[in-house]
C-alpha cells in the first residue's frame, strides 16, 4: 500500500525537514507526494518543478477535496492549523498537523470532536515523545528508576525566525512555537498541568523578518511555572531571546536519581542518568543520531498501514494548548490559572489511551 500525501504550507518546514522525511519513505514505496498548495504562488511553481506535483489549486480546500488523497500535512502558519486540519478530517483524509494544533481553545476542541469521529486519523506536532532518547527516559521514569519525581526544568530557545511575519503577529509567538516543545516533554513525564503561574512579554519590539521591519505583536520571552499536583512541579524557559546556550534540553529530579536530556528534546544528544544507589552519573549516549523531527509522519503513515492507534494522542496537543493559552492569561491578569484538560498517559505499548481506531475515548475538554 502507498499512500498519498498532499500539503499545504509549501514553506522551509516542507521543503526541508518534511521532504527529507518523505523522500525515504517514497523510497520504500510506503508514500508518495502527488499535490500541494501555497498561497504564494512562487512556492506553488518552486514545488511543482522541484517535486513534479501538482500545484494548481486555487485554494486550500480545493486540495483538500482532491480525489485519491490519503494524507493531509497542514503546515501553514499557526492561525490556520486548526481550521485546515479539521476540514481535511471532514474529507475522509488522515492528518498530520504541525504545532500548535490550532491558536484558539475554541477551534482546538472543535478539532478534537472532529477527530474523535472521522475516518482519518489526526496526529498533532511536535513529535518530541517518539524519539528513542526521550522513551528510553520515559521507560526509566515509569520504573522507578529516580524515584518519585517531584521537579522539573526544561527550556529551549534561540534568537528568532526571519523569514516568516506571522512569527511576531497574534496567533504566533515563541510560546506555540518553542515553549510548546518542552511543554509536550514535561507532560509526558509528569502528565496533566493542573495550574499554571507565567510570565510572558515582549523583549524585543522590533524584528527583521521578510526583508524589513516588523512590530512584534506576540510573545517572544516567557518563564512558565507548572504545577501538576502533589508539590510536583516544573518551569519553562523559552524565547526568541536566546542567543545560545549550554545546558541540558530536560532535567527531571527524584527521589532516588536524576535525569537529563542532552542536546534539545526535538534533536536530544542522550541522556545523563545520576542514581543515588549507584552513587554515580550513567552517560546513555543518543541511540539515533538521525532521528528527525518530522518523525510523526512515518508514526502516521505506520498506524494507516498497521491499523494501529497513535503513540501521540490528539489530547496531548490539546491540553499543550490549553496550558499555553493559560500561561499568556496568567502573565496578563498576574494571578494562577487553573488548566481543564487532561491527556492519558503515554503507552509505549500502543495498548491504552485509545481505541483500536487511534480515536480520543473521552471529552477533550473535561476535567
Amino acid at each position: 500500500m502507498t499512500l498519498s500525501i498532499g500539503v499545504l504550507g509549501l514553506g522551509s518546514v516542507f521543503s526541508g525537514p518534511y521532504a527529507a522525511l518523505i523522500d525515504r519513505l517514497a523510497v520504500e514505496r510506503r508514500v508518495e507526494l502527488v499535490a500541494g498548495y501555497d498561497p504564494d504562488p512562487g512556492k506553488r511553481v518552486a514545488a511543482a518543478s522541484r517535486f513534479g506535483i501538482d500545484t494548481a489549486f486555487d485554494s486550500a480546500q480545493d486540495l483538500i477535496d482532491r480525489d485519491g488523497l490519503d494524507i493531509v500535512l497542514v503546515l501553514t502558519s499557526m492561525n490556520e492549523h486548526g481550521s485546515l486540519a479539521r476540514a481535511a478530517l471532514a474529507a475522509g483524509k488522515h492528518v498530520l498537523v504541525e504545532k500548535p494544533m490550532s491558536s484558539s481553545l475554541e477551534e482546538g476542541a472543535e478539532l478534537m470532536e472532529a477527530a474523535a469521529s472521522a475516518p482519518g486519523l489526526l496526529i498533532c506536532a511536535p513529535h518530541v515523545v517518539l524519539s528513542p532518547t526521550y522513551q528510553e527516559m520515559h521507560r526509566r521514569v515509569r520504573a522507578g528508576e529516580i524515584g518519585d519525581l517531584h521537579l522539573g526544568r526544561a527550556r529551549y530557545g534561540w534568537s528568532g525566525p526571519w523569514w516568516g511575519r506571522w512569527f511576531y503577529e497574534p496567533g504566533g509567538g515563541a510560546l506555540f512555537d518553542l515553549g510548546v516543545y518542552n511543554l509536550t516533554s514535561l507532560c509526558g513525564f509528569f502528565g496533566s498541568v493542573q495550574r499554571v503561574t507565567a510570565l510572558v512579554g515582549t523583549a524585543v519590539p522590533k524584528r527583521e523578518a521578510e526583508g524589513g521591519k516588523v512590530t512584534v505583536r506576540a510573545d517572544d520571552n516567557a518563564h512558565v511555572l507548572l504545577d501538576f499536583g502533589d508539590a510536583r512541579f516544573a518551569s519553562i524557559a523559552t524565547g526568541f531571546t536566546m542567543q545560545k546556550y549550554r545546558s541540558p534540553a530536560v532535567e527531571l529530579y527524584g527521589s532516588a536519581g536524576v535525569l537529563q536530556m542532552l542536546g534539545d528534546d526535538w534533536a536530544p544528544e542522550g541522556f545523563e542518568h545520576w542514581s543515588n544507589g549507584r552513587g554515580s552519573w550513567e552517560l546513555v549516549p543518543e541511540a539515533d543520531s538521525q532521528w528527525p523531527w518530522t518523525d510523526g509522519l512515518r508514526h502516521l503513515v505506520e498506524c494507516v498501514e498497521n491499523g494501529t492507534s497513535t503513540l501521540t494522542r490528539p489530547e496531548h496537543a490539546f491540553h499543550a494548548l490549553e496550558v499555553m493559552l493559560a500561561a499568556k492569561k496568567s502573565a496578563a491578569e498576574g494571578r494562577v490559572v487553573e488548566v481543564r484538560s487532561t491527556f492519558p498517559d503515554l503507552d509505549f505499548g500502543l495498548t491504552g489511551g485509545a481505541g483500536a481506531d487511534g480515536r480520543a475515548k473521552h471529552d477533550p475538554r473535561s476535567s
